[in-house]
């Protein structure tokens, strides 16, 4: 070989990266079994597409089981050949902490909606759906460069527009996936303009890169970086349903099958706020004084709106308990963002409280969604009335959704909701932020109203009609129903998965209450 051709081969191999197969295993197991699904709804005949749902289950444990080699240390790939230090996949604390939540928070939804599948929902177009979208959200805490985060923020969101509106023929459903179609496809317009200024004005996409350039922007472009900044911002606000970009949640839990109200509550959240905590800490802490006041504004308006909407809801209104349930993961986004807001005042590890009381806030509210779905299989319409004597005819439910209500509001047993509240709150108030603390005590205080009204009608006595007395602990009459003698119903059976998902989430929950550090001590690390 001549020497030529010897340094041009040396040369190419230079530019051949090497692929740490090991840290991107959990976002590409999940697609490789998304994959699988698909193909194989092409060949199961219709008595076999159970089958599918399985599948699923067993690519999400294995996909969370890919996260044990993660959990010490940080390893990167996808790296610049002439920058090591500045690479597009990184999986550090905050990224191994944040897939957990997501791919846990898609097995959880994949048990609730096993039955679903196999009565209501297409099973091929579903699983496929969940696991392509699951697929995007845990890459996304692992993303690096801005082109990494908005693929997979659109590989997150593009499925789940579609799992929104798959139950055909239902207009309330067809109606939420076109409102959330609209409204997020403008966020993410907004949002690449964004990175196309910020990439105007520094030269790069790594975020590392772009923390160093922002710095040291030349002044005709620090209008141009300034601009960037602000739309990328704007994006990622609507993806954590932050007011005034909440206008569409309360439409599309309503109108989405009930397991994807749930993903979208806890797993499209954790998306929209992993990628928030990147690009404002990684990549914009030059800009902190732009980001910073902007979200606290932007927390103290959304826990205020949220929680005022909750309290207004009617107990009689159909679907009254999901929209409840939306309006408070409004507000719950509030508190979310307080940490983020600290973090621009007092450094990069307050956004550690964000991460904390989000575990707290996914197992609660998946559990109540749980709960919820196994009361819609026997009340449809879904109205709060609709709990009043749950505890009579099913005490298990009742006292685990009580459990999650006052996790939610931060009171005992509930612990860990109260802990994590606590932290949040330190979080404000050691930044500085005084007045944002003030905000959230009086929210907090005005969501334990509606909180502790849902929880209060779970051990009312049943409704009766004018039938005569009923043994105790039996379901009565509804009302209105003809006087005399009337049958008893009965109490449709629980499938396994909705009541292993209820099991779970509250043993999770109950753990948490018990042990509190295993979610808070992430409040008092370093996560990059």
């Amino acid at each position: 070989m001549t020497p030529d051709v010897t340094i041009a081969a040396a040369g190419t191999a230079s530019l051949v990266q090497s692929v740490d197969w090991v840290a991107i295993a959990p976002p590409l197991i999940a697609a490789a079994v998304a994959l699988v699904v698909l193909l194989a709804d092409l060949f199961l005949p219709p008595a076999r597409k159970p089958l599918l749902g399985w599948i699923t289950l067993a690519g999400l444990v294995a996909a969370l089981a890919a996260l044990a080699p993660l959990r010490t240390g940080s390893r990167s790939t996808f790296c610049l050949t002439a920058n090591p230090d500045a690479c597009s996949y990184t999986v550090d604390q905050f990224a191994f902490v944040i897939q957990a939540l997501v791919l846990g928070g898609a097995l959880l939804t994949a048990l609730l909606a096993m039955k679903d599948t196999e009565e209501k929902l297409p099973a091929g177009e579903f699983w496929f759906l969940l696991l392509s979208s699951a697929a995007g959200a845990a890459l996304l805490p692992a993303a690096r460069d801005l082109a990494t985060l908005v693929v997979a923020l659109e590989v997150a969101s593009l499925p789940a527009f579609a799992l929104v509106g798959l139950k055909r023929g239902d207009r309330l459903s067809s109606e939420a996936a076109l409102k959330f179609f609209l409204s997020s496809v403008t966020a993410t317009a907004v949002m690449l303009l964004g990175v196309s200024f910020v990439y105007a004005a520094t030269g790069t996409l790594h975020l590392t890169e772009i923390a160093t350039k922002l710095a040291d922007v030349p002044g005709q472009l620090g209008t141009v970086a300034e601009t960037g900044v602000v739309l990328t911002l704007v994006g990622f606000a609507f993806k954590t349903a932050a007011a005034p970009f909440h206008f569409w949640v309360p439409d599309t839990y309503v109108g989405a099958p009930l397991p994807v109200a749930a993903y979208l509550s806890v797993v499209g959240k954790a998306v929209g706020f992993s990628g928030l905590i990147l690009v404002t800490v990684v990549a914009f802490p030059a800009y902190a004084d732009v980001w910073g006041p902007a979200l606290a504004v932007l927390a103290a308006l959304t826990m205020t709106i949220g929680n005022a909407a909750a309290v207004r809801q009617a107990a009689t209104r159909a679907h009254s308990a999901v929209r409840l349930l939306a309006w408070s993961s409004v507000g719950q986004a509030g508190y979310l963002l307080v940490p983020i807001a600290a973090a621009a005042y007092s450094g990069d590890n307050k956004v550690g409280a964000t991460v904390a009381y989000a575990l707290m806030y996914a197992v609660v509210n998946l559990g109540a969604f749980a709960v919820a779905a196994l009361v819609a299989r026997g009340k449809p319409l879904n109205r709060l009335t609709d709990y009043r004597g749950l505890y009579a005819e099913r005490p298990l439910a009742a006292l685990a959704l009580a459990f999650f209500l006052l996790c939610l509001a931060g009171l005992p047993p509930g612990i860990i909701g109260l802990f994590a509240k606590v932290t949040v709150f330190s979080a404000a108030v050691d930044a500085g932020l005084g007045w944002l603390a003030v905000v959230m005590a009086v929210n907090v205080v005005v969501a334990l109203y509606y909180y502790l009204r849902w929880t209060a009608i779970l051990f009312r006595a049943p409704e009766t009609a004018d039938v005569p007395a009923e043994p105790a602990g039996e379901p009565s009459a509804a009302v209105g129903a003809s006087p005399g003698p009337v049958a008893q119903p009965v109490r449709s059976r629980v499938p396994a998965p909705l009541a292993v998902a209820v099991a779970l989430t509250a043993t999770v929950g109950v753990v948490l209450s018990g042990l509190p550090q295993l979610a808070l001590h992430f409040a008092s690390v370093t996560l990059f």
